[in-house]
């Protein structure tokens, strides 16, 4: 699972890949301490907050969850990102299983 639920509402970590040809969901990256991330691309450049601010609108395009719900608040310089999803968490939730689930299958 890539997302976990906590008291603010669910964090998804992200592996991030900047500055890449095509933008997109590549797979899961399983780290050594046996975290799984979902790997995405972006075609930004990491500056100047460029690939978080493609990756956040990237998230809500795509789950159809509004932008105002996603927020890096974690590793907003690193490769590994926590994103928190505020908002409904049922509904949220139930959106963004069936996003991964399309998501990882066309993979």
């Amino acid at each position: 699972m890539v997302f976990d639920e906590t008291d603010k509402g669910l964090v998804l970590r992200v592996r991030l890949t900047p500055n890449a040809a095509t933008a997109g969901v590549k797979g899961l990256f399983k780290a050594a301490e046996g975290e799984e991330y979902l790997k995405i691309n972006v075609r930004a450049v990491p500056e100047k907050n460029k690939a978080n601010r493609e990756l956040l609108d990237f998230l809500a395009r795509e789950t159809g969850i509004a932008k105002s719900c996603w927020e890096v608040v974690g590793g907003a310089t690193d490769r590994y990102k926590r994103i928190l999803l505020s908002g409904e968490r049922e509904h949220i939730k139930i959106k963004l299983q069936h996003w991964l689930e399309k998501a990882l299958s066309d993979d």
